[in-house]
C-alpha cells in the first residue's frame, strides 16, 4: 500500500493555520464562541491528531492540534465560524493484534458532532485494512471523499414558551413511531415535508397523534447512524436506524431543511410543536454499540480515535471484540471517557434539544462492569445523581444477547421497562395457550412480582403487545409464519419462537368468518394492552391495521412494506383505539400508581380488586392453578385508588367489571351481587365491530360473552 496521500490543495489561507491556539480541552467537540471555534477530542493511544477543514469543494487543510491534556487534544482557530466542515486525522499505533488501529489515512467523524453532513459512500478505502484481505495489514488510501464530513454549528434556537408536558408516568401513553415512516405517505403532508421531522410535526399529523390520545412519541433512533455495507450491496437500507456513531447529530436525512445545520433545526421545531400539542418526545438511544462494527467493519469515528478506549477488546484475543449486541462490537462502559460520552449526548438532548425521555436499546449491556449485569454499575450511578437527568424518563429495553443478560424486572428505582412477560403472556393467554390464570393476572395488574418488592411501582412496566422488532398487530393474528423474503437472507431473520404467530385466526383471507375474528384479535389486544396497569406502549399504525405483510423483522425494508398507508386505514379499529384510551384517561382506575392490596377497604366487604369466576364466585386457590381455563371476571374498585390527587385529596373513579373470554366459543357469565354492586352498563364490548358496548345489566344476571372477546362493565 501506498504512503499517507499528502494534504490536499489549501482553500484556508496559511495565516489561519497558523493561528490556532492551545484553545481549551473542555468541553469536548467543536464549539463555536462567535470569534472563533475550539476543538476538543478524546484519544489515549494518539500521538497527533490533526484537525481537518473541508471548503464548499472538499479540499482540505490540515491542522495538528497543539495541545494535549488529560487525553484531549485541542485547539483554538479564530474565524471559523458555523458551517465549517470538518473532521480528524490521528497518528499513533497500528497494531491490530493488541487491538490498536490507528490509520490517520482515514478520516474520522468526531465523536461529539452536533450535525453532520452527507453520507458514507462505500468504497474500499473507508476500511481501515485492504478489504478482502488480512484485516492486520494497513490500508493507506484516503477515505475523506468517501466520508461525511461533521460540521460547526450554532446552537441558538427560538423556543418561545416551550415547556415540557411533564406528563406522570402514570398518565402516560407511549406511541413508538419511525420518523420516516409515519409521513412518508400521508397525502395531507405537503410532499417536501414527508418522511422528515416536520413532517412528524405537521397539523395533519399531530392531529392524529392528539386525536388518539396518546401523550408520548418514543421516535425509533434519530442518531445519526449508518446504512450498512452488506445492506448497500443489495439494494437495501438501514431503515430502523440501530447502528449509530454520531450520539449528538439528529439523522441528516430525515430533515427536510437540507442547510448544513438544518437537521438541528427542523428536529428543535418538531420538539416545540409536539411540547405545544401536549405531547411528549422520547428517544430510542443505541449506547450499547455503533455502526463500525467488528474487526473487519469500517473505520469511521470511534475505532480511529482509540478502538481499545471505546470498545470492549475479547481478553483471549483483542484483535476481535467482546460482543454482547449481536453487532460485532459493544461500547466499553468501564471507561470513564466513554461514561462520558453517554453522558454528555444525554444531558445535550434534554438540555438542547429538549427532549423528555430516554428509551435504552439492550440496557443491560450498559450495566455490565466486567461480565455480569451489575444493576449497581457506574451508568446508573452517574445517572442517578445528575441534575439535568432528573426529570425525564428513563426506559429500559431490559436484555442483550449475552450470559445473564435477561433483567426484566432487575433494574434500578426510576427505571421503566419492557416488560417482555407482559408481552409474551398476553399473546398465550389470546392464542388459547394453557398457562395458569395467576400469570394473565399478574401481567394485567401491573407486574407486582417483578417490580413490587425493590421500591418500584406499576407504571415501571411498560406493557407492549408488540414492537418495531416483530410483527405489526394485524399482521401478528393474520400470520402463522414470517415472511421475510425481501430481506434477502432465505426468511432465515426475525423472530422465530411461535408466541408470535397464531393468535386464533388461521384460515384463508377472503373467508369473512377469519377476517371477522383478526379484527376481533386486535380489539382484544388494544383493550388488553390499555386497561393494564403500568404504561402501554402501542406500536404506530397498529391502531389503524398497518400491515408489513407478515415481515417481522422489516429493519431493512425502507419502502412500503415498512411506512404507513394512510389510505387503507381501518376506521373501526381506528375509533376502538381511540375509545379505549379515551376511557383510561377518563378512569384512574386503569392506572393506578399504587400496587393493589386485595383486601378489604376501611372495613367493608370489597378489596380494590377481586378476581371472579363464570359463576360469579371468587377465584380459589384451586382455580389459579386451572392450566386450561381461559376465562374470568376481575373486578376493579374505584374506590379503592389509594391515591391523592395535587390537592392531597383522596381520588374516587367509578368502579368496573372485566369479562374476559379467550375461549373460542360463548360463555355465559354471572354477574357478582352484593357488596360488588347492583346495576352495570356496558361501554365496551370488543366482539363488536366498533367495540361498543350496548344496555344495562343488573347483579345476578347472565350475560353472555362471545368467543374470544372482552366486556368491560361500568358500575351505575
Amino acid at each position: 500500500m501506498s504512503s499517507t496521500p499528502a494534504p490536499s490543495t489549501d482553500s484556508i489561507s496559511s495565516s489561519v493555520r497558523a493561528s490556532i491556539r492551545p484553545g481549551e480541552p473542555f468541553p469536548l467537540g467543536a464549539t463555536w464562541d462567535r470569534r472563533g471555534t475550539n476543538f476538543a477530542v478524546f484519544s489515549e493511544v494518539a500521538e497527533r491528531v490533526e484537525l481537518c477543514l473541508f471548503d464548499e469543494s472538499d479540499r482540505e487543510t490540515r491542522i495538528a492540534l497543539p495541545e494535549r491534556t488529560a487525553f484531549c487534544w485541542h485547539g483554538y482557530l479564530p474565524g471559523v465560524r458555523p458551517g465549517q466542515k470538518y473532521g480528524y486525522r490521528v497518528h499513533g499505533p497500528w497494531d491490530p493484534a493488541q487491538g490498536k488501529r490507528c490509520n490517520p489515512a482515514k478520516l474520522l467523524v468526531d465523536p461529539y458532532a452536533k450535525s453532520i453532513g452527507g453520507g458514507i459512500e462505500w468504497n474500499d478505502a473507508v476500511f481501515p485494512y485492504p478489504l478482502g484481505g488480512d484485516d492486520l495489514q494497513r490500508d493507506d488510501r484516503d477515505s475523506a471523499p468517501f466520508m461525511p464530513k461533521s460540521i460547526v454549528i450554532d446552537d441558538a434556537f427560538d423556543w418561545g414558551g416551550d415547556r415540557p408536558p411533564g406528563r406522570k408516568l402514570h398518565e402516560t401513553v407511549v406511541y413508538e413511531v419511525h420518523v420516516k415512516g409515519f409521513s412518508q405517505l400521508h397525502r395531507e403532508v405537503p410532499e417536501h415535508l414527508r418522511g422528515t421531522y416536520a413532517g412528524v410535526a405537521h397539523p395533519a399529523s399531530i392531529d392524529h397523534l392528539t386525536s388518539l390520545g396518546i401523550t408520548a412519541v418514543e421516535l425509533l433512533p434519530v442518531h445519526q447512524f449508518v446504512h450498512e455495507k452488506h445492506l448497500a450491496d443489495k439494494g437495501l437500507r438501514n431503515y430502523w436506524g440501530y447502528h449509530s456513531y454520531g450520539y449528538f447529530a439528529p439523522h441528516n436525512e430525515y430533515a427536510a431543511d437540507r442547510d448544513p445545520i438544518g437537521a438541528i433545526r427542523e428536529f428543535k421545531g418538531m420538539v416545540k410543536l409536539l411540547h405545544a400539542a401536549g405531547l411528549e418526545v422520547i428517544l430510542d438511544v443505541v449506547y450499547n454499540h455503533t455502526g463500525e462494527g467488528n474487526h473487519l467493519g469500517p473505520m469511521l469515528s470511534f475505532k480511529g480515535f482509540d478502538n481499545q478506549a471505546y470498545y470492549r477488546p475479547s481478553e483471549e484475543d483483542p484483535r476481535c471484540y467482546t460482543d454482547y449486541t449481536g453487532t460485532g462490537n459493544t461500547l466499553n462502559m468501564r471507561h470513564p471517557h466513554v461514561l462520558q460520552l453517554i453522558m454528555d449526548s444525554l444531558r445535550y438532548w434534554v438540555s438542547e434539544m429538549h427532549v423528555d425521555g430516554f428509551r435504552f436499546d439492550l440496557a443491560s449491556t450498559l450495566a455490565r462492569e466486567l461480565y455480569d449485569v451489575d444493576r449497581l454499575s457506574a451508568f446508573f450511578d452517574v445517572v442517578h445523581q445528575d441534575p439535568t437527568l432528573r426529570g425525564v424518563k428513563l426506559i429500559a429495553e431490559p436484555w442483550d444477547l449475552g450470559n445473564g443478560g435477561y433483567q426484566v424486572g432487575n433494574f434500578p428505582v426510576r427505571w421503566c421497562e419492557w416488560n417482555g412477560k407482559y408481552r409474551d403472556t398476553a399473546r398465550d393467554y389470546w392464542r388459547g395457550e394453557d398457562q395458569a390464570l395467576g400469570e394473565f393476572a399478574n401481567r394485567f395488574t401491573g407486574s407486582a412480582d417483578l417490580y413490587q418488592d425493590d421500591g418500584r411501582r406499576p407504571y415501571a412496566s411498560v406493557n407492549f403487545i408488540t414492537a418495531h422488532d416483530g410483527f405489526t398487530l394485524r399482521d401478528l393474528v393474520s400470520y402463522n409464519e414470517k415472511h421475510n423474503d425481501d430481506n434477502g437472507e432465505n426468511n432465515q431473520d426475525g423472530e422465530s419462537h411461535n408466541r408470535s404467530w397464531n393468535c386464533g385466526a388461521e384460515g384463508p383471507a377472503d373467508d369473512p368468518a377469519v377476517n371477522e375474528l383478526r379484527a376481533r384479535q386486535q380489539r382484544n389486544f388494544i383493550a388488553t394492552l390499555l386497561l393494564s396497569q403500568g404504561i402501554p406502549m402501542l406500536l404506530g399504525g397498529d391502531e389503524m391495521g398497518r400491515t408489513q405483510q407478515g415481515n417481522n423483522n422489516a429493519y431493512c425494508q425502507d419502502n412500503e412494506i415498512s411506512w404507513f398507508d394512510w389510505e387503507a386505514i381501518d376506521r373501526g379499529l381506528l375509533e376502538f383505539t381511540r375509545r379505549v384510551i379515551r376511557l383510561r384517561h377518563e378512569h384512574p382506575v386503569f392506572r393506578r400508581r399504587g400496587w393493589f392490596k386485595g383486601r378489604p377497604l376501611r372495613g367493608k366487604g370489597v378489596s380494590d380488586i377481586a378476581w371472579l369466576r363464570t359463576d360469579g364466585e371468587e377465584m380459589s386457590e384451586e382455580d389459579w392453578q386451572t392450566g386450561f381455563a381461559k376465562s374470568l371476571m376481575v373486578f376493579l374498585n374505584g374506590d379503592g385508588l389509594n391515591d391523592l390527587d395535587e390537592d392531597g385529596k383522596r381520588v374516587r373513579d367509578a368502579s368496573f367489571l372485566l369479562l374476559f373470554n379467550a375461549h373460542h366459543e360463548p360463555l355465559d357469565f354471572t354477574l357478582p351481587a352484593g357488596m360488588f354492586g347492583k346495576q352495570w352498563r356496558v361501554v365496551v364490548d370488543t366482539s363488536t365491530e366498533m367495540g361498543e358496548g350496548d344496555g344495562s345489566v343488573s347483579a345476578g344476571a347472565t350475560v353472555p360473552v362471545q368467543g374470544r372477546s372482552i366486556l368491560v362493565m361500568m358500575r351505575q
